[in-house]
């Protein structure tokens, strides 16, 4: 079984700021899309395999919080758990922090629903719940 908690890496790049100097915020939710896929390739399961299977993971719910800016050429740790996975639904949760200085940047979560081909909201199957443990939040969020 694989880490219940995940980390990765980004570098923010120069057209990730804006006027301000600081990240955009739509590009956080590209980062938790990042990490989320991460966080599933490391448990045993790949968004490509469960396509493959029938099935499709829709992102119902997202909720950002941010706390303090990163800026350009800043090293992002997105750590990354499941925080509960039900029988269509699946929940993350996400801490992302300045890997310098160890800065909380922001927290996030984000509600996954499975959804078959045409859209039809279907059952996870027993082994990807299985693969998806939940655990306590490491972070307030």
């Amino acid at each position: 079984r694989a880490n219940p908690i995940s980390e990765t890496r980004v570098r923010v790049n120069y057209s990730e700021t804006d006027q301000m100097g600081v990240v955009y915020h739509a590009r956080y939710a590209v980062w938790l899309d990042i990490a989320r896929t991460e966080h599933l390739r490391s448990g045993g399961l790949s968004y490509k395999a469960l396509e493959e299977r029938g099935l499709r993971l829709a992102v119902s719910e997202l909720r950002i919080r941010y706390r303090q800016p990163a800026r350009y050429d800043d090293e992002v740790v997105v750590r990354c758990w499941v925080r509960d996975a039900g029988s269509r639904r699946i929940t993350f949760g996400y801490e992302l922090t300045n890997s310098a200085s160890g800065l909380l940047l922001a927290t996030a979560e984000t509600s996954l629903l499975c959804l078959t081909p045409t859209f039809t909201l279907t059952r996870l199957p027993h082994d990807v719940l299985d693969a998806l443990t939940p655990i306590p939040d490491p972070i307030a969020l």
